[in-house]
């Protein structure tokens, strides 16, 4: 199967540029462990600066989202063309940036070339004075192609600086967004916990082996974050990293959410009883986490100012790809241990249920992947009796949240849809596992193959135990044996999936940084179950 080269795609150049002008105002501090405020400290007698670069996201064949953030109140300007050069550049005005979204904004972008690359720069204008802005910062996308025979890769994980692991500056900060960079995707699927809201950073980590650890620390990740300000400074803080900032202007993302934007293994209704907050109600936390959440991804559904809007959603990447991105945190009922005959609300509700077998159902494209926040056949726990996921270790017949996901199956076995593949990664290692309903309780669905990846940016954890009622094999694991190992003394994990356009053959790598390809398997299209 040919892939495309890991070399750099056009306007590299000028994604350099853009990111070193947004680098050189936001540098890391020189000293490790330095601590740094919210945002740099500027002088408003200036003009605006976009100093946390800039981001693209939910692009298909004609269309994304552009997203930045000013340090003062400005107006967002955009600039597309099909050149480095800028000559004949289109421009979109943009919203007015304020206090109300921390100064971010997004701009649609419609009527875009298919299957091209898209270089775009955005300025900042004195609301003012339109004539005083800032320098422009600089990025590029490849919007999804409109005819099959154009090949697609990307590459998906989670888990971004949790477990009391951030910005390392001796070891190159948050390194593992330069690999994924360098593979050229065409987005980063990121399947949630892009935060850990409810994790603070110490300014230094003892290891093990007596080495120690440096981080980052800003005044927001001091404390578990509880107020619409701390949120805020929590997304803030990976933008801090100019791995992240260069991956950004090149990469465009479909972001999806977990438990750790909010709080640990959060639902609706919740009463915490950890002592760290003074906040107890988790709806209260799961409102303010989620606007800030939307101001700092471009989401197409989810706009920042505070309109209604939702998680889920179908981001169409041209013929050969669907992508449906699920929120199992919105809907899903309490924790328990599972063990229900009935549950109509499980894990994702049953208005987004009947929504995902709809746009399943409807779907035309070769393949369907579903981003799922969180693994099915994997056994999470919530403390000693509770269960976070899907599968609470009872091999039997489906119960609890699996009482939905088996009609999910059902579903997609019955209606013959074709080309289902599941991506996630939550449980910090990376796996693939393989369903099948010969070896089920539940027998009523066709194979498909699951495939976890992550963590990015976060503490590694050994392997979950597995449940036997959708007939999970772990055909490949790679996981450490203890808990918490820190992104210092084990790689990092991400996942690259590359569809064939003349062929139509999916195949799927977990990749560990450093290089290295850890499994590799290939799926044939056309298929109901493989």
């Amino acid at each position: 199967m040919p892939h495309r080269p890991p070399s750099q795609p056009p306007g590299r150049r000028t994604v350099l540029r853009g990111s070193l002008a947004a680098s050189a105002a936001l540098a890391l501090p020189a000293a490790a462990g330095a601590t740094v405020g919210a945002a740099p400290a500027f002088a408003l007698s200036g003009r605006p600066r976009a100093q946390w670069g800039v981001q693209a996201g939910d692009v298909t064949t004609n269309s994304g989202l552009v997203w930045v953030r000013s340090d003062r109140p400005a107006r967002m300007i955009v600039e597309t063309s099909a050149t480095e050069s800028f000559r004949r550049p289109q421009r979109w005005h943009g919203p007015l940036l304020g206090a109300d979204t921390d100064f971010t904004g997004t701009v649609p972008l419609r009527g875009l070339p298919s299957g091209e690359q898209i270089h775009y720069r955005v300025t900042l204008a004195d609301p003012h004075d339109y004539r005083r802005t800032g320098e422009p910062v600089i990025g590029t996308f490849r919007t999804a192609p409109a005819k099959r025979r154009q090949d697609v890769r990307f590459v998906w994980s989670g888990d971004i600086v949790g477990q009391g692991w951030g910005i390392n500056p001796d070891i190159g900060g948050l390194y593992a967004y330069e690999e994924m960079r360098r593979r050229n995707p065409d987005f980063f699927l990121c399947s949630g916990d892009t935060i850990y809201a409810d994790g603070p950073l110490s300014p230094t980590v003892t290891l093990p082996d007596g080495r120690v650890w440096r981080n980052v620390t800003t005044e927001e990740k001091s404390k578990v974050a509880e107020t619409l300000a701390e949120y805020r400074g929590n997304f803030r803080y990976s933008l801090l990293d100019e791995n992240v900032r260069r991956f950004n202007a090149q990469v465009p993302t479909i972001t999806q959410w977990d438990d750790h934007e909010v709080t640990n293994n959060w639902y609706p209704g919740e009463i915490l009883t950890d002592a760290r907050y003074t906040v107890k109600d988790v709806d209260t936390l799961a409102t303010r986490a989620r606007k800030a959440f939307s101001e700092y991804f471009p989401i197409s559904t989810l706009p920042a100012t505070g309109r209604d809007g939702r998680v889920h959603r179908v981001v169409r990447h041209g013929p050969l790809l669907d992508v449906f991105v699920l929120d199992m945190r919105t809907f899903r009922n309490a924790n328990s241990s599972g063990r229900q005959t009935d549950d109509t609300t499980g894990i994702l509700g049953a208005e987004q249920l009947a929504w995902l077998k709809r746009e399943l159902a409807r779907s035309r494209a070769v393949w369907k992947v579903i981003a799922s926040d969180m693994p099915l056949g994997l056994v999470v726990p919530d403390g000693a009796t509770d269960i976070e996921a899907v599968a609470q270790g009872d091999p039997g017949a489906p119960l609890g949240r699996e009482l939905q996901i088996a009609e999910l199956l059902r579903f997609v076995k019955h209606r013959r849809i074709t080309g289902t593949v599941w991506l996630t990664a939550d449980v910090h290692y990376t796996s693939a596992q393989h369903y099948d309903p010969s070896r089920a309780a539940f027998k009523d669905f066709a194979p498909f193959w699951e495939f976890v990846s992550g963590p990015l940016a976060a503490g590694g954890f050994p392997a979950n135990a597995l449940d036997g009622t959708f007939g999970p094999d772990r055909v490949f694991v790679k996981a450490p044996t203890t808990a918490n190992v820190s992104p210092m003394e084990s790689p990092q994990y991400f996942g690259e999936v590359d569809i064939d356009g003349g062929s139509g053959e999916l195949t799927v790598r977990l990749r560990a940084t450093g290089g290295a390809v850890l499994f590799t398997k290939v799926l044939q299209p056309g298929r109901v179950g493989q």
